[in-house]
């Protein structure tokens, strides 16, 4: 879409330490090269930051050998928020208001969360398979993706595995009328291919605060729908990753989900029954998604005229 071989970078995105490919995090490898070919190289003196919670104090840390940051639609959320932004940062835009907030910068720079790009780049089969799909968050998926099929295949849902390749998730997520989405880059995703989406929760591991950013930044309610945890989900605290106001955020999760309690199959699958037919799906308006992605694509061409 914006074809400049003038100039490079390299793509930067969250990569877990045992290298488990998660959809938000690899939907950069996908996403970015399609819309800006030949701008991408393994020169780490320019990096650029997408889709991802990763504006806190530890990105500096983690990308100290550049020279130069282009952020572009990333979020705050997690870890630590950064005291000051370095002076070799160039923000061209965050995810929502809140991320924007966190950071004192100015409102127009939240925009949101890039993934919308996906309709411009990818487009669907036009055939539905599945009234419902369920996309969990990769720490769920990882821990009990064996139990979640075996939920969902009775209830004729279609398991997304976030693990998977990115263009396979992004038809699976086109193929169904409704996602029951977890991972919060299903919601984007599926938002921007206009398939409805009910986000879950069933455990702390879920970060209120990024939802609510991104919910904003499209001018939509962030209401999710509780689960109980799954008895194959490690005891809370491991691996968890603190964030913004992460205390409230622990101790209301916990309010709501009795997470060191086993759950049987049988409640899970009546409470996702329920969800399934009065659960409140959400779609952004028509006009607002247009708008973002006309702000989104504008940003890009903004980018590219400053190399």
């Amino acid at each position: 879409m914006y074809d400049r071989n003038d100039f490079s970078m390299k793509l930067f995105y969250y990569q877990r330490c045992d290298r488990t490919p998660n959809f938000g995090d690899e939907l950069n490898t996908w996403l970015w090269p399609k819309l800006m070919p030949g701008s991408f190289d393994d020169d780490e003196s320019t990096l650029f930051v997408g889709t991802g919670t990763l504006l806190n104090s530890l990105l500096t840390e983690r990308t100290k050998a550049a020279q130069r940051l282009i952020i572009f639609s990333t979020g705050a959320g997690y870890e630590q928020p950064l005291r000051q932004i370095p002076q070799h940062w160039q923000i061209a835009c965050v995810r929502g208001p809140l991320s924007a907030a966190v950071l004192a910068l100015p409102a127009k720079t939240a925009i949101t969360d890039g993934g919308i790009l996906v309709n411009r780049c990818f487009k669907p089969s036009g055939e539905k398979t599945a009234t419902y799909g369920f996309m969990p968050h990769i720490h769920h998926a990882t821990y009990a993706a064996t139990d979640w099929k075996r939920i969902c295949e009775p209830l004729g849902i279609r398991y997304i595995d976030p693990r998977g390749p990115v263009e396979q998730a992004l038809e699976a997520v086109s193929q169904v009328n409704v996602l029951l989405a977890e991972a919060m880059h299903g919601a984007i995703v599926a938002d921007s291919l206009r398939v409805h989406w009910i986000p879950i929760v069933t455990s702390p591991r879920i970060l209120r605060f990024k939802w609510q950013d991104w919910c904003a930044s499209m001018e939509l309610p962030y209401c999710p729908q509780v689960l109980p945890p799954l008895a194959s989900y490690p005891r809370y605290g491991r691996g968890v990753r603190s964030g913004v106001r992460s205390a409230a955020h622990w101790r209301d999760c916990l309010q709501q989900s009795p997470l060191l309690s086993s759950s049987h199959q049988a409640k899970i699958s009546q409470r996702l029954t329920k969800i399934m037919t009065q659960g409140k799906a959400y779609l952004s308006e028509e006009t607002v998604l247009g708008q973002r992605l006309e702000q989104l694509e504008y940003a890009l061409l903004r980018l590219s005229s400053r190399f």
